[in-house]
């Protein structure tokens, strides 16, 4: 169950620099994604120039902190250091916490990750059912076993398993993990996500987002949007 009243969502994540930034922005990209405290991958830019970045361009209500951090005081520290008006949880935090976030930053929009392996469906849809009413939204994204890595993997996951989710949540379904210009129409047709987000998939080989790339994803999602 899907909230159409708002704007779908179009998250480039991973931004390294305030050049960067603007590109995607005036591409169409409705959310911008700066990932600290990871537990993999390396960090993109430091917390000081992504702060700097977010208050010269004023886009404290597009910028999404994604991190690992699983204390409540912690994530406002950060969010409010960076002035992101949005958090990504994207490793496990305790319904408990989760509860003192929510009450401790009720303006703090929240996504909580829902990393999809091989065979934890079950244990994914127990978790909309449990933290629905502590979220915003969640975000699918896919597991590699061969790193131990959760997001910015290049790799798809079973989108029958976004499918499922979207269908039993009460809150908007971003989809991510291996999304590119070549599928992320695909993606929204067959799961009717709500949101779509993308790292390494419209990057060149250096690590920098390609603008070509860029607008193509967006415009291939915002394709596959208009169609349901």
């Amino acid at each position: 169950m899907q909230n159409q009243n708002s704007k779908n969502i179009i998250q480039i994540a991973g931004i390294i620099d305030e050049v960067e930034a603007k590109m995607v922005l005036n591409a169409g990209a409705t959310h911008l994604g700066f990932p600290f405290r990871l537990d993999f991958n390396k960090e993109d830019l430091t917390e000081e120039y992504a702060a700097q970045i977010i208050k010269n361009l004023k886009i404290s209500d597009k910028a999404v902190l994604i991190t690992y951090l699983d204390k409540s005081d912690e994530i406002i520290a950060l969010a409010g250091f960076l002035g992101c008006a949005t958090v990504q949880l994207h490793g496990p935090i305790g319904l408990m916490e989760l509860e003192k976030l929510r009450k401790k930053a009720p303006n703090l929009h929240i996504w909580k990750s829902l990393v999809v392996k091989t065979d934890n469906v079950d244990e994914l849809t127990q978790m909309v059912l449990l933290l629905g009413n502590f979220v915003d939204a969640f975000i699918t994204d896919t597991y590699n076993p061969e790193t131990g890595a959760s997001g910015a993997t290049g790799k798809t996951h079973d989108w029958q398993v976004s499918k499922k989710i979207t269908k039993l949540s009460k809150k908007p379904v971003i989809i991510a993990g291996g999304l590119n210009p070549e599928n992320v129409y695909e993606a929204v047709i067959q799961i009717k996500t709500f949101g779509v987000d993308v790292h390494t998939g419209v990057e060149n080989a250096d690590g920098r987002k390609d603008p070509i790339k860029v607008k193509a994803f967006i415009d291939e999602a915002n394709r596959g949007f208009s169609m349901i």
